[in-house]
């Protein structure tokens, strides 16, 4: 049969709309972050701060930290636990494989864009019953192979299915945000608890200068008994000193293995094969470059998970409203069919069937109008989660920033407040000495030199983990053009990836 050119033209086009179609549904565009455009810097920077001068950020102001970011400590201990943590963590491990998990719905979703094709290839062979009949006659043996093929289309007319791959796009992108995120949460989690055992290091070296100290103090005040100059109960208080000191030296080591046990899990070792040699805490916060307020949403991947949250909530509606469209199906079934397989492939055993069928909903009882009214209510929620993690990063920049800084304002405080303990320590120990005073002043003056050793000890230690919380509040060393495309997370994954292998 001759096809005139009109008709060639038509079919063209024909073929065209069905597979190009229309799309359904709202364009997405990003909502305000916030009420008002950011500010042009921290409140709580030191810089608006005049009295503060004992941490100062990093210059100049629109600096940002890059990559491995816990290298700005110059530690070479804490750069190789890093280091461990990136490769072993199982939590980064598993977050990881549920980015690649969200990557092959993105191909499932595609799949729907072409026609599904089977076959059931059979064979059966019956024998009929003689007394079927009205009379009676001999059984006959029949066969019958088939070889079928068949096929169903439905064209993607409104966007259903195209709306449901953008939605796995944004979704696949969700997911390496919350990898991104849930990494640095790792590495700010194991700087902080390496911080936590130096300070508990430094904690336990000034309980070891405490128990010295107590110890010739009762050295001292048994001398003095023993030649009549004192009495026994500045003994007896001596020694109880003491005994309290070293019962609290005792009780730091329990925090001591937890921080050391914590830090075995983040790097993927086993507690029992860990351990870290004592080392006090020496580091003092480093100057940190905080960016301008205006570029902290580009730099935190929470943010951007939620961003990219909103962006699968907003397809969602399309693809709930492509349910007010009719449906369009073509079938075609087509194959071999022959009671004898030695003529299964001859011309006249090919059977086959062709035809479209079409859908619509005539009546639901508002399921449809429901269905979207509930997803553009995810989605103005979505909307609201947006901005409260908006909210939350600029708190917990702010909260970070106020505790360096006020932190840092109060270990000079505390510095002075130690030194005038020590001069206490001295003067009431020259004193007991030359027989001035009682021993009873000098068990006074002893803890109040421990009290505030512990309390500049904590201080620095504080300072240190606030300043970590600091780097992970804006985002450590990562920003949102790391973040993969929607043809990044597109890409074929290959069966015989490293990453989709089972982890021995």
């Amino acid at each position: 049969m001759k096809i005139h050119p009109s008709q060639t033209a038509l079919l063209l086009s024909t073929a065209a709309l069905l597979v190009a179609g229309c799309r359904i549904g709202p364009n997405y565009q990003v909502p305000a972050a916030t009420a008002s455009a950011p500010p042009a810097a921290y409140k709580e920077s030191p810089s608006n701060f005049p009295g503060s001068d004992t941490w100062k950020p990093a210059q100049p102001q629109d600096a940002m930290l890059r990559g491995k970011w816990w290298e700005i400590y110059n530690d070479t201990e804490l750069n190789d636990l890093e280091e461990q943590l990136n490769v072993n963590n199982q939590t980064i491990r598993q977050a990881f494989q549920n980015f690649m998990a969200a990557r092959t719905l993105i191909a499932q979703a595609r799949s729907q864009l072409f026609p599904t094709i089977s076959t059931g290839p059979s064979y059966s062979r019956s024998l009929g019953s003689a007394n079927a009949g009205s009379t009676a006659t001999s059984p006959q043996q029949t066969g019958v192979t088939s070889l079928p093929v068949s096929a169903s289309w439905e064209p993607d007319l409104w966007g259903r299915v195209r709306n449901l791959i953008s939605e796995e796009k944004y979704n696949a992108q969700l997911s390496a945000a919350d990898l991104e995120n849930q990494r640095l949460t790792e590495q700010a989690t194991l700087a902080v608890t390496f911080f936590e055992i130096r300070g508990q290091d430094a904690l336990i070296d000034v309980y070891q200068h405490t128990v010295e100290a107590d110890q010739k103090a009762l050295d001292l005040a048994k001398s003095r008994y023993e030649t009549g100059v004192d009495d026994q109960i500045s003994v007896i208080e001596a020694q109880n000193t003491l005994q309290n000191a070293q019962a609290n030296l005792t009780n730091l080591g329990v925090a001591r293995a937890q921080y050391e046990h914590a830090i075995a899990m983040l790097i993927g070792k086993s507690a029992s094969d860990f351990a870290m040699p004592g080392k006090p805490l020496k580091a003092t916060a480093p100057a940190i470059p905080l960016g301008l307020p205006s570029q902290l949403l580009q730099r935190r991947p929470d943010v951007a998970a939620q961003e990219r949250n909103m962006a699968a909530a907003n397809a969602q509606i399309g693809i709930a409203m492509a349910a007010y469209y009719p449906n369009i199906t073509i079938s075609a079934e087509g194959g071999l069919e022959s009671s004898t397989f030695k003529h299964l492939f001859d011309w006249p055993s090919r059977f086959w069937s062709i035809g479209p069928g079409v859908s619509e909903t005539i009546f639901d009882a508002g399921l449809r109008r429901a269905t979207v009214n509930q997803y553009l209510a995810t989605y103005n929620a979505d909307v609201a989660a947006y901005r409260q993690s908006v909210l939350v990063a600029f708190q917990q920049v702010e909260d970070a920033l106020a505790t360096v800084r006020i932190v840092s304002d109060q270990i000079r405080q505390q510095e002075a407040a130690e030194k005038t303990a020590e001069q206490f320590v001295q003067l009431e120990t020259g004193r007991y000495q030359t027989g001035i005073d009682p021993y009873v002043n000098l068990v006074t003056a002893q803890p109040t030199l421990l009290a505030d050793q512990q309390t500049l000890t904590s201080l620095h230690t504080q300072q240190m983990t606030a300043s970590v919380q600091l780097i992970e509040a804006l985002g450590g060393g990562w920003d949102v053009s790391q973040l993969p495309s929607p043809a990044d997370v597109s890409k074929k994954i290959s069966r015989s990836d490293p990453a989709l292998q089972m982890q021995k």
